[in-house]
């Protein structure tokens, strides 16, 4: 998921602009990176409990 995210954060914007936005709170990027993963993983469990694509 790590590497999901960092290849994500790359190609699109979005995550661009919350990496920045969790920078400017005082968070590193490994962290803003970590996070990211985090919700991507969330994203990945509800659509697995919800069978939604």
């Amino acid at each position: 998921m790590f590497l999901s995210a960092f290849a994500r954060m790359n190609t699109d914007p979005a995550p661009r602009t919350y990496d920045d936005r969790q920078r400017a709170r005082g968070k590193t990027h490994t962290r803003a990176l970590l996070r990211l993963a985090r919700q991507r993983i969330s994203v990945l469990f509800a659509m697995l409990r919800d069978g939604t694509f």
